[in-house]
């Protein structure tokens, strides 16, 4: 008869994305390490840690070498928290030092044996009997212990007399003294690693991943975390095989039956779609063509806006005809202004996720990957992250609208980067030259789920919204800006009297 093997209890740190990444907190009755330089959030996620057991009815225990019991408790009241369910020991002396009655209860770390503080410790344990401890920090233990060997034999008898309580211990360490020394890797059971980076412009940006974690699956590779006003907040890294379910593949089509001919009927449902061309071809109002379908059927759409300003967008799309508000109003269409130098990509696609998953968006847009690129710390990095978010969409059978803005106007132009191979359709739109007017075409450059029309047809943008015209079957060079009359003379697209 197969065995049956126990899930060992777990201690959640009342943090859902971190909860998620390390399948639900950390082992109960084992000692953790969360390392990171300083104002990487460590005392932030131990508080809540505590607080989340408290919650539960636990008790537990802060012990501080490395603040004050007034800083930590105005740190927690910043969040808008209170430390009064939690038992702090605090190592650190206050100004009254030299007060007689303050000397038998508070002891200076730096001033002390090593022994003489690890029993103080002790003490503190004995007394609260705590089933979630925090030991904050190791850096003045390891300034204690002199050597690397007298740090791990002290580390050890600490790990040692907490296991035998059952107690759940999370050690921080703020790399302060020895950023190489991995003494403390080999004894935790689990070590997760807290990072700050700082770019050129814009805030700071901050990750985390999981090091090391003894007999349990996590989520691998870094997860971007924010700290606001209320704590932590983890973004997992979207892994898209997660979210695969069925859904109806049906063809969508537009208002337009000539776009529709050009893409061979229309979008397939669970799609994603590349509109690519110059500025000031109307990519946006392609795509909004799009969103104003899926309002139509009745269905929810998403736009996630980078390079323009809201106000402005409704205008335009009102004097193309396309009322957003009322839209938004009605609760049907999700619109976000996203400001790259502020929001981390992993924040982004915890937006478009719950988009979908809380609001059942079926429709979403991303306008532009120009400006997505920019929250991203390089072009391999986007790809990878597009490739994951634009599976997870088709999997969950949202259709997907991305823009990308190249450079220049007319002739040879380059993409600041080619994401074509990870859309299944990409519509190209071109500025050309003719009877000494500036004009548009259109053209279906791919398609994975169909046939579509290989031709090139001259469109229009005015209050009507976007017109398209017939093939340019007389023409020639229309993609390189200067067409060449191959054919007889050829109606071309008029602007409207008036």
């Amino acid at each position: 008869m197969e065995q049956q093997l126990d899930t060992p209890a777990k201690a959640d740190f009342g943090i859902g994305g971190l909860d998620e990444v390390t399948a639900g907190g950390l082992t109960a009755g084992r000692l953790f390490l969360l390392e990171g330089t300083p104002g990487t959030g460590k005392t932030t996620i131990a508080t809540q840690f505590l607080l989340a057991g408290a919650e539960k009815g636990e008790r537990s225990l802060y012990i501080t070498l490395s603040e004050t019991e007034e800083e930590l408790r105005a740190g927690a009241a910043s969040h808008g928290w209170s430390l009064d369910d939690i038992t702090l020991f605090e190592l650190v002396p206050p100004e009254s030092l030299l007060d007689e009655e303050q000397q038998q209860s508070l002891l200076y770390s730096s001033d002390l044996e090593l022994g003489e503080t690890t029993k103080r410790i002790f003490e503190a344990f004995e007394q609260a009997k705590p089933q979630r401890v925090v030991l904050d920090s190791l850096s003045e233990i390891r300034l204690l212990a002199q050597s690397s060997l007298r740090y791990r034999r002290q580390i050890l008898a600490l790990k040692h007399y907490f296991s035998r309580s059952g107690a759940t211990v999370l050690m921080l360490d703020d790399l302060s003294t020895d950023a190489n020394d991995r003494t403390m890797h080999s004894i935790a059971h689990g070590v997760f690693r807290l990072e700050e980076l700082s770019p050129e412009y814009g805030s700071e940006r901050r990750r985390l991943k999981v090091v090391k974690y003894r007999g349990q699956r996590y989520r691998g590779g870094y997860h971007d975390f924010v700290i606001d006003t209320g704590g932590i907040r983890v973004f997992p890294r979207l892994i898209s095989a997660e979210h695969r379910r069925p859904f109806e593949r049906e063809l969508l089509t537009t208002n337009s039956p000539e776009l529709n001919a050009l893409l061979g009927g229309g979008i397939e449902r669970g799609s994603s779609t590349l509109i690519l061309g110059p500025a000031g071809t109307g990519k946006s109002l392609y795509t909004l063509g799009f969103v104003a379908g899926a309002v139509q059927r009745g269905e929810c759409a998403a736009m996630f806006v980078f390079d323009e300003e809201l106000g402005l967008l409704f205008e335009r799309a009102k004097g193309l005809g396309i009322e957003l508000q009322p839209m938004v109003d009605s609760g049907h269409l999700f619109i976000e202004q996203v400001d790259a130098a502020e929001l981390t990509p992993g924040e982004l696609s915890e937006r478009v996720r719950r988009c979908v998953e809380e609001h059942n968006a079926r429709t979403v847009v991303i306008d532009s990957l120009n400006g997505y690129q920019a929250a991203m710390p390089g072009e391999q990095a986007l790809i990878l992250h597009m490739h994951e978010l634009l599976q997870y969409l088709n999997r969950r059978g949202a259709s997907t609208f991305l823009t990308v803005a190249q450079h220049g106007l007319v002739g040879d132009m380059k993409a600041p980067v080619d994401v074509t191979y990870l859309a299944d359709t990409v519509i190209l739109l071109r500025y050309f030259e003719a009877r000494g007017r500036v004009r548009r075409a259109v053209s279906v450059v791919k398609k994975r789920t169909g046939p579509h029309e290989d031709t090139i047809r001259e469109y229009r943008i005015d209050r009507r919204g976007i017109t398209l015209g017939e093939p340019l079957v007389a023409f020639q060079g229309v993609l390189r800006g200067v067409p060449e009359l191959i054919g007889e003379e050829q109606e071309l697209l008029e602007a409207p009297a008036g």
